[in-house]
């Protein structure tokens, strides 16, 4: 094969969301190395059919009907080691995390982890992660011979730039025997409901320091109130007990991608960005001019937060009078 291959990742049918993602930068990594990219599943192929691919392999066992790390090595070996991909791509979810570093291995590589960035430079691919809580990047350029394997971060790429199309669909049956399954799967962990769900929410206000203290809160719920918006947060405040958790957007909170995102003096970590770099419209009231918030932001504003969020709620309430 000697392309890209994006290992998808599905539970009962339902598809995991970072499966897109991951899917988006296969495909912007296959074009940029100019080979083709295709995609696997342990499940149904579902809408995978309908996205620009190779080829779809849907894997298939009984014994791959529960997950379980040496029941997922064992059968994606078997694939990879069939089509000989050249990068190997997942989505950094916490199953990824249990099983890729072992499937690594059998290839005597490992896992360049939880990236949030790729480029080529003279035909090679370079992966970009982040050391030190975000503060510096760092280019991997994997080593030795093929494949290599590659975790995408979640909010790293927009699934909603998957090209679409169509692709053939192959079904795969590994050598499985009960016996190498050492691992007995219980019920599958389930998340408490939250009260909040911010994952679909079309608008999304969200506060960070900027606002200084609890007491001003208000001020930014009132521009949410007046946008029809829910109303999120950055780590910090809700570390501080300003906001409940669950309205907490980033690496350790939610990760959200509605129409548009309204960050209010947030400065922009990269902690906080994966959580919310996927919006399709970004806007950003901040002080600091240089705030890294900016980079990303599809429109900015420059200006003190408790000036300019009153004026703007003002504009909201005279415009749907």
């Amino acid at each position: 094969m000697s392309g890209v291959l994006v290992v998808t990742e599905q539970r009962a049918g339902v598809w995991h969301r970072m499966s897109w993602e991951t899917l988006a930068a296969g495909q912007q990594l296959a074009a940029l190395i100019g080979q083709t990219v295709s995609a696997a599943v342990v499940g149904q192929a579902g809408e995978l059919a309908g996205k620009k691919l190779d080829r779809v392999y849907v894997v298939e066992h009984e014994l791959l009907a529960a997950y379980t790390a040496d029941g997922f090595t064992a059968a994606l070996e078997q694939l990879i080691r069939k089509i000989s991909p050249s990068i190997v791509l997942f989505p950094h979810t916490y199953q990824v995390r249990d099983f890729a570093p072992k499937l690594a291995t059998r290839f005597d590589k490992v896992l360049v982890s939880d990236t949030v960035g790729l480029r080529v430079e003279s035909g090679a691919p370079i992966f970009v992660r982040q050391l030190f809580q975000g503060k510096l990047n760092a280019d991997v350029k994997p080593g030795g011979g093929e494949p290599h394997f590659v975790s995408i971060q979640a909010g790293a790429f927009r699934a909603d730039q998957v090209e679409a199309g169509t692709s053939q669909v192959e079904q795969f049956t590994p050598e499985l025997t009960a016996d190498k399954i050492r691992a007995k799967p219980l019920e599958p962990f389930r998340e408490s409901a939250r009260a909040v769900d911010l994952t679909s929410a079309e608008i999304i206000v969200s506060v960070g320091r900027g606002i200084k203290e609890k007491d001003n809160i208000p001020i930014v719920e009132e521009l949410a109130k007046a946008l029809g918006a829910e109303l999120a947060a950055s780590r910090p405040i809700c570390d501080n007990g300003w906001l409940p958790m669950e309205r907490q957007v980033g690496s350790s909170g939610q990760t959200v991608s509605p129409k548009m995102y309204l960050a209010v003096g947030i400065s922009g970590a990269i902690q906080h960005l994966v959580g919310m770099k996927g919006a399709k419209t970004i806007v950003a009231i901040n002080k600091d001019a240089n705030a890294p918030i900016f980079e990303v932001a599809d429109y900015g504003i420059v200006g003190d937060l408790f000036e300019v969020v009153p004026a703007l709620v003002a504009e909201v309430k005279k415009a749907k009078s």
